[in-house]
């Protein structure tokens, strides 16, 4: 690990100006620490200042809050405390759902909930400095993935210079419900949707979300709906515990007489982002989910999707993970 200045800040406008004083050099924020000492350590993230944020836990920003616009997650909030909320579990067990199934118990008692949408991929070539080709790491280096061991690797979202998944459970749950993310930087306060705050990778897979040098998220907001009950997380993967996700599914339903009224799907293990899948959602709209309806919203999620040798099963495993998470939506008892 290369030195660095480690400061820590007693409230936002103190986090935004020791991000702001460093200019153009690197600094990152410090909450749960459980992506960025690990990527430090490899010397795959090296920046020269870290900003500790931890005492700002006290705050709102640490708490869990429902009112009759819906719920509101601060981003210093803990995934622990978050998956094991009462009200998060029986309002939006989406949310709970995927939180529970994330990492082990140890990390999800540290691992901040605004942290944990920023992780970084776990692409080796990326996390592995000895590799050259990252056009993650290395803009304009290549990308050593597309010819080398990719099993683990995108086929949704990908592009010639990156297939890197996006590692991450909570995010699909977020996409799913619709939630809105709140941002704050030395230049102000400013709130985007939360499908809007990462980036694909296209031609520039460096530049991976849409924040602003030095801006710091505090919070996401999930408005009440009809289908936030009726929601789950379904994630497959190679072990039970402590394992990302081969295909995952984030689902939610508002159902009228079994039809569907609106259906909310998130797609992740699968694609370079969290993943909307709107062709889906729109295959379903009006119809009751079975056997056939399943399918055909399946094959509309993956009909762009491309494998790359040793993860095309991901495309057949992602489609039957859809199916499955459809049908059991459907049948939940609310």
């Amino acid at each position: 690990m290369r030195p660095f200045v480690y400061e820590r800040v007693g409230d936002w406008a103190a986090a935004t100006q020791a991000a702001g004083r460093l200019g153009s050099a690197p600094a990152s924020y410090l909450a749960g620490g459980t992506t960025l000492v690990d990527l430090m350590r490899l010397e795959v993230m090296r920046p020269e200042r870290v900003i500790d944020i931890n005492a700002l836990h006290d705050s709102r920003y640490g708490r869990i809050e429902f009112g009759q616009n819906g719920l509101r997650l601060g981003a210093l909030v803990r995934m622990a405390d978050a998956a094991d909320h009462p009200g998060v579990q029986r309002h939006c067990p989406v949310i709970a759902q995927a939180l529970q199934l994330a990492a082990s118990a140890q990390i999800r008692n540290m691992a901040s909930l605004g942290g944990n949408v920023l992780q970084r991929t776990r692409c080796t070539y990326f996390r592995d400095v000895s590799y050259a080709a990252c056009n993650k790491r290395n803009p304009g280096s290549g990308c050593a993935a597309l010819a080398g061991v990719n099993r683990m690797h995108a086929v949704l979202g990908g592009s010639d210079h990156c297939i890197a998944t996006y590692a991450g459970d909570f995010a699909q749950a977020l996409i799913a419900l619709g939630a809105s993310v709140d941002l704050i930087s030395a230049d102000g306060a400013r709130t985007i949707p939360f499908a809007k705050l990462h980036r694909q990778p296209g031609d520039t897979p460096d530049q991976e979300t849409t924040l602003r040098p030095g801006e710091l998220i505090v919070s996401f907001t999930v408005p009440a709906a009809p289908w936030t009950r009726r929601s789950l997380y379904l994630k497959v993967r190679d072990r039970q515990s402590y394992e990302f996700a081969l295909a995952s599914a984030a689902v939610a339903l508002d159902l009228d007489d079994g039809a569907v009224r609106e259906a909310r799907i998130a797609l992740g293990g699968v694609s370079t982002v969290p993943w909307r899948a709107a062709e889906a959602e729109a295959a379903l709209r009006g119809k009751t989910i079975n056997d056939q309806t399943a399918m055909a919203a399946a094959d509309a999620a993956f009909a762009g999707a491309q494998g790359r040798g040793h993860n095309d099963f991901k495309i057949e495993l992602g489609k039957r993970t859809l199916r499955r998470a459809l049908r059991q939506a459907a049948a939940l008892e609310i």
